[in-house]
């Protein structure tokens, strides 16, 4: 299959896309819902028209098709601006507030949305149709789907090298799998802060520098975005990378499948994770604030959440969607992933991306 750019997870994840080209039309009013936002106009309001620009990481990647039967129900049209990795993403938001890149955004995730709240990027908006379980940050972002951040094994590289999968944190730092292991670097990447907190999760604040210097000594690479490393340095990517070892997604390994489905060529250690949500949101001074409502009234509806694993390689946030069958097989969550508290991060994020650079990178 071919490779999506942008995509996470692995090669073969674009050959799923078709799988959403089958999708319903959107119910009529799609982008007709009564949310509430500090604007005082109805979220999702039916007279919103005209250009809604998405403000995204490159990731994004949901079909087309939806895009269109969203544009013809709404009268809407929709243009998507990436902004690169999702850290980068909020880094560009903050720097232009006063002059938005465009009306809504998708790909804020929780390891960055304090910052953005703290900025103001974005206003308060509630959607009406909020699934059950799905909790808003702040009033204004909205949850869109979630994820674990885990290091992916190349099994087949494992399995020809004679070397056991590693499975914890610890074992990363074993001299047995010595520059083998490629991450992300929690500056610029959404993956490579989450990494950074399971391991302050695992590790604590004051033992956490101790364990990334031992990767440091067991020749742990650093990339600047998942796509690198994953695309660039993974040997389980198909594309030359050298590195069996690599920061990714615990879904990557349900789209490195063999092709009559049986088994996959890839594998998430799953006692590594840190799980991500992804958020949307208006934004502040937004030219088309209704626009940006509706379109994030759109990204919860059940033809949007079914087809975000196929997609974007996400669990979507409303759990009653029926996921795709080999997910349980391959693509199952942590039982029990890492976890730092929202204030923390909020109150230490930049404290701890400068003591992890001053580490890692001298």
């Amino acid at each position: 299959m071919l490779r999506l750019s942008g995509a996470r997870g692995g090669t073969v994840h674009a050959g799923t896309v078709a799988g959403a080209a089958a999708v319903a039309l959107l119910a009529a009013g799609c982008a007709g819902g009564s949310g509430s936002g500090d604007s005082g106009a109805d979220g999702g309001d039916p007279s919103a028209s005209g250009t809604v620009t998405l403000v995204t990481h490159d990731s994004w990647a949901l079909d087309d098709k939806l895009i269109s039967e969203f544009e013809q129900e709404s009268g809407l049209t929709v243009e998507v601006s990436a902004a690169g990795d999702a850290g980068t993403l909020v880094n560009q938001l903050v720097l232009t507030k006063d002059s938005p890149l465009g009306d809504a955004v998708f790909g804020i995730d929780n390891t960055f949305a304090s910052r953005a709240l703290e900025a103001g990027v974005v206003e308060e908006y509630t959607p009406a149709d909020l699934p059950d379980g799905a909790e808003q940050v702040g009033g204004a972002l909205t949850p869109i789907d979630q994820g674990d951040v885990c290091v992916n094994a190349d099994e087949t590289w494992f399995e020809e090298s004679g070397l056991e999968v590693p499975k914890t944190l610890e074992d990363l730092a074993d001299p047995e799998y010595k520059d083998l292991l490629v991450v992300t670097n929690p500056a610029t990447s959404s993956p490579g802060l989450a990494f950074l907190l399971a391991t302050i999760g695992a590790f604590g604040e004051d033992g956490f520098e101790d364990y990334w210097a031992s990767l440091v000594d067991n020749g742990v690479r650093v990339a600047d975005s998942w796509e690198d490393a994953y695309y660039v340095d993974f040997s389980g990517a198909g594309e030359g990378g050298e590195r069996p070892l690599a920061l990714s997604y615990a879904t990557s390994p349900a789209f490195t499948v063999s092709e009559d489905g049986s088994e996959t060529t890839t594998s998430a250690l799953l006692e590594t994770c840190f799980r991500q949500v992804e958020y949307a949101g208006v934004l502040a001074g937004a030219d088309n604030p209704e626009g940006a409502r509706a379109l994030v009234d759109f990204l919860l509806t059940q033809d949007v959440q079914a087809a975000l694993p196929e997609s974007m390689y996400m669990y979507p946030a409303d759990s009653s969607v029926e996921l795709p069958k080999d997910w349980q097989k391959f693509a199952p969550q942590a039982d029990a992933p890492f976890e730092v508290e929202p204030a923390e991060v909020s109150e230490h994020r930049d404290e701890w991306i400068q003591r992890w650079t001053e580490t890692v990178v001298g």
